[in-house]
């Protein structure tokens, strides 16, 4: 089955699926009588457990059955970048209040409190509907024994249980405090079935999703089952448990050893590998759509037969350039100046933040717009993050100002990575502004990560060798040393204005440009628009804050805008200086944020509120199963 195809079954016999048992989470219709119902005879089939199946992965991005949009959105953009430092909600102020409220730490008022919700309801849904696959497996096994190989047994019940441990993973790196369900809670709601109490150690938490992926381990097949790319394999559970265990580690430090262990078996096995240029990891080209760096994404599709556009990046298409670019809309989640100023480089193209303790304030960059032409040198991961102006937009024309909703609220960036190209063919043709809609993967865990929490767990494993970490960070700089932002659309009137060869030359026209090597250690390039310039760590490392501090900033450069810096902040612990440390300068910059100083405090903001329509909702007897977490 190709990948088209597999995701076009996302309204077909899914949707169906769905309708048979919606989540925990899915507010209070859960003690309605269900309606639209497949009759759970014509389930009972192959078809009917694979398609309960599709209906699990459905749940990683927002979907027309969760409760909303943009709070569930595969990336956690609205729960990861915002509340991060990595960039603010952009658009303007009168549009998504509920986000400028996460933005500024409000996360307990009305609106937020709504997008926490479809947080929650996308997450438990997903876990709900791994289970009922589970359930549906076994049900469909008893009765008709032949009806399924035993092999494609395996293969749906790894699946699911992977998926599973995804869902809770999701959710405990949010709340901590979570239940967590397996397909045994399959009692009625009014019989207490899915409201189970949050009173599990944390601990204890970590080691559920731990033993749901290597339970997956053993049963998932090496590659692909079915040959459609996308789908869970082993080594993908196994890449997924070292990543857990890293969590873990903050609270049980063993696990820092199991992770090293873990992830030396995933590298072995040599089935994943960087991209060959960072252009190719965030890309609407076919070519390099679930490739050798892809371990778990959210599967994009357009034109695909489904008439609105929800089985594209739903839950991103808010994050595109506003009117006056192709794309028409609609200017949220804007670069801070902060993270644009993290790419800063020194002479041997190392961050500057590791020796000058003023890199956000520096006169090297613009305290207010870093636009192409300003030619401090820096990491050509820059420009394949951040929209600047008089900079190529990928293949597209400059960035223009003119395309920002409202900078004086939000700043005169745009995101970057989730836009596909132009010549990719990756935009969608239905729904409302079908140009920003597109099928662009969402990585929700990549081997650029993978590498960088194998270099921390060797920072802190007792196992672990110290310049190992300097050895897999160079990796991941060495990668994105190979090529900076070209040209674009060489032949584009505002292209050819600022670099007049691009038009003429064919060796510089290409969208990404290689960067040259200088030295064994140093690679750069000098445009029109930007000096890219990126070095590698030359001298070992000597201490473990050294080196820590090294996989910090390469994962704050390498993953910028990907949902993933606030949950890193939150585990390696010092959030609340860290982000009063942002606070403090960006609010010169973004006048609204002086609504955020000195609110974010721990152990309150360790983490987010669980939502109290869930709470209310877990009651059985007057008694509420969930309980608040610290502060709130």
């Amino acid at each position: 089955m190709t990948m088209k195809k597999w995701n076009r079954l996302l309204y077909g016999i899914a949707g169906a699926l769905v309708a048979a048992g919606v989540a925990y989470a899915c507010n209070n219709f859960l003690d309605q009588p269900t309606q639209g119902v497949v009759d759970q005879t014509s389930l009972e089939t192959k078809a009917g457990v694979e398609g309960s199946l599709i209906a699990a992965y459905r749940s990683l991005d927002c979907s027309s059955s969760s409760a909303g949009s943009w709070g569930c959105a595969a990336s956690n953009w609205v729960w990861g970048s915002i509340p991060s430092g990595d960039a603010h909600k952009g658009s303007n102020a009168g549009d998504q209040q509920p986000i400028n409220d996460i933005e500024i730490y409000a996360w307990n008022v009305g609106e937020a409190e709504g997008y926490l919700n479809q947080k929650w309801s996308q997450v438990y849904e997903g876990v709900y509907r791994a289970n009922a696959t589970i359930r549906l497996l076994n049900l469909v096994v008893a009765a008709k024994p032949t009806e399924i190989s035993v092999a494609d047994q395996n293969g749906i019940r790894g699946e699911a249980l992977f998926l599973r441990a995804h869902y809770h993973f999701e959710a405990y790196r949010m709340w901590g405090h979570i239940p967590y369900y397996t397909e045994a809670d399959s009692t009625p709601v009014s019989e207490g079935g899915y409201r189970k109490a949050n009173d599990l150690p944390l601990a204890q938490i970590i080691n559920n999703i731990i033993a749901d992926l290597n339970q997956a381990i053993t049963l998932l097949p090496a590659t692909p089952r079915n040959g459609d790319k996308g789908r869970l394999t082993k080594w993908a559970a196994m890449a997924y448990k070292g990543r857990v265990q890293v969590y873990g580690a903050a609270l049980t430090a063993a696990l820092w050893d199991s992770a090293v262990a873990t992830f030396r078996a995933v590298r072995q096995a040599n089935v994943y590998d960087l991209e060959t240029s960072f252009d190719h990891v965030w890309t609407g080209f076919q070519a390099y759509k679930d490739g050798k760096e892809t371990i778990l994404a959210f599967q994009a599709s357009v034109r695909d037969g489904e008439p609105s556009g929800w089985n594209s990046n739903w839950g991103e298409r808010l994050n595109f350039p506003h009117s006056g670019s192709h794309f028409g809309c609609c200017g949220f989640h804007q670069p801070s100046q902060q993270l644009v100023n993290f790419f800063a480089v020194d002479a041997v193209g190392l961050p500057v933040a590791l020796s000058n303790t003023s890199w956000n304030t520096t006169a090297a960059l613009s305290d207010t717009n870093f636009s192409g032409g300003q030619l401090a040198a820096v990491d050509p991961r820059l420009d394949w993050t951040v929209g600047r102006d008089k900079v190529p937009y990928k293949d597209w024309t400059l960035h223009n100002r003119s395309w920002i909703r409202d900078a004086t609220y939000s700043g005169p960036y745009s995101p970057k990575k989730n836009v596909h190209e132009q010549a990719a063919n990756a935009e969608n043709n239905v729904g409302w502004q079908a140009t920003q809609t597109n099928d662009v993967n969402i990585h929700l865990f990549r081997f650029a990560d993978l590498l960088l929490l194998n270099a921390e767990a060797h920072v802190h494993a007792t196992t672990g060798v110290l310049d190992s970490a300097r050895v897999l960070i160079n990796l991941v700089r060495a990668r994105a040393g190979k090529v900076a932002q070209g040209c674009g659309a060489p032949t584009d009137s505002l292209v050819k204005a600022v670099w007049p060869t691009c038009a003429t030359n064919a060796a510089i026209q290409p969208m990404a440009l290689p960067m040259v090597a200088v030295t064994p250690t140093l690679d750069t390039l000098a445009t029109p628009w930007a000096v890219y310039k990126i070095g590698l760590y030359t001298t070992p490392f000597t201490t473990i804050a050294q080196a820590d501090l090294a996989v910090r900033y390469e994962r704050r450069l390498e993953l910028a805008m990907e949902g993933q810096r606030f949950f890193d902040l939150r585990r390696w612990g010092g959030a609340d200086s860290t982000i009063t440390n942002y606070i403090s300068v960006e609010r010169s910059r973004i006048p609204y944020l002086a609504q955020a100083a000195n609110i974010f405090t721990l152990p309150k903001y360790a983490l987010y509120p669980i939502p109290q329509d869930q709470i209310e909702l877990s009651r059985v007897g007057g008694q509420d199963r969930l309980v608040q977490n610290t502060g709130w």
